[in-house]
């Protein structure tokens, strides 16, 4: 991941990003860190793990790690999780918001706990960590708001009403976050990513190879390509090499922006 120090120049930056102590945003954290920030790593899971976590991106990229388990989708646990950041670590420079959960359900049966919780967590969680960090990025005249939307934040798939509806807002969210900071020093964009090989998913792909009575391979290229043209995945580290990107000198002017990372999902 060293090749990113050099592209991006991050060193002395840090950043924030929630729900990292997996998956994609465990990706986009060790890509961060690769290209030198100082990374506060947010999410549940076994402390032990954790713990093991923040020790191998700190020893393998040379960065600071910190670790801040707030509830995002609480105000004042948020608030808290951006203070914790800048008092352990200086400031919070690059704030992305990965955090999120899914739930499937057609319209007519979707329980309302379950919508307000995906749209707690999704959406007002973003839009609650802009809030929080904006202020200390503009007091220091730079800063990148990230926020990892999805193939569902520009299309729809029937049965996920609320995070097709969370996904979308987070895009306009971004659009305006990067209207109201266009002259801040600090942009604000969305990353849509398509089908990602994360734990979970090859889970789902098991579980799928083994009821078929095919492989996990085949399992997989039928798995994405009932929406993409492309026949892969996408790998968490190739959407943390996109946001890695966002956040260097060449993308400085890119702003209000959704990078579709999706093997060409949307382009039909």
């Amino acid at each position: 991941m060293r090749e990113f120090a050099v592209m991006a120049g991050l060193q002395g930056k840090v950043a924030l990003v929630t729900g990292s102590t997996s998956g994609i945003g465990l990706g986009i954290a060790h890509a961060l860190a690769g290209a030198g920030a100082d990374i506060v790593m947010n999410g549940f899971g076994d402390p032990g793990d954790i713990a093991r976590l923040r020790e191998d991106i700190g020893s393998q990229h040379g960065v600071r790690v910190a670790y801040a388990p707030g509830d995002i989708s609480d105000a004042e646990a948020v608030g808290h999780m951006v203070a914790q950041g800048v008092a352990e670590l200086g400031s919070v420079d690059i704030l992305v918001n990965n955090a999120g959960v899914q739930f499937v359900s057609s319209i007519a049966a979707f329980p309302v706990a379950q919508w307000q919780r995906v749209i707690a967590i999704n959406l007002t969680g973003a839009f609650l960590a802009m809030q929080a960090a904006i202020p200390g990025m503009k007091a220091r005249g730079w800063g990148r708001i990230i926020n990892i939307a999805s193939a569902h934040g520009l299309v729809a798939s029937a049965e996920k009403s609320a995070y097709v509806a969370a996904k979308h807002g987070l895009v306009g969210l971004t659009k305006v976050g990067a209207i109201e900071l266009a002259n801040d020093g600090i942009t604000c964009n969305a990353i849509c990513p398509g089908w990602v090989l994360t734990p979970l998913v090859e889970v789902q792909v098991k579980a799928r190879a083994e009821a078929a009575g095919i492989s996990v391979e085949e399992a997989k290229r039928q798995l994405v390509m009932e929406k993409q043209p492309m026949g892969r995945f996408t790998t968490p580290a190739q959407i943390g090499a996109t946001a890695v990107f966002l956040c260097s000198e060449g993308a400085a002017t890119i702003t209000g922006t959704s990078i579709s990372v999706d093997g060409g999902w949307v382009a039909q």
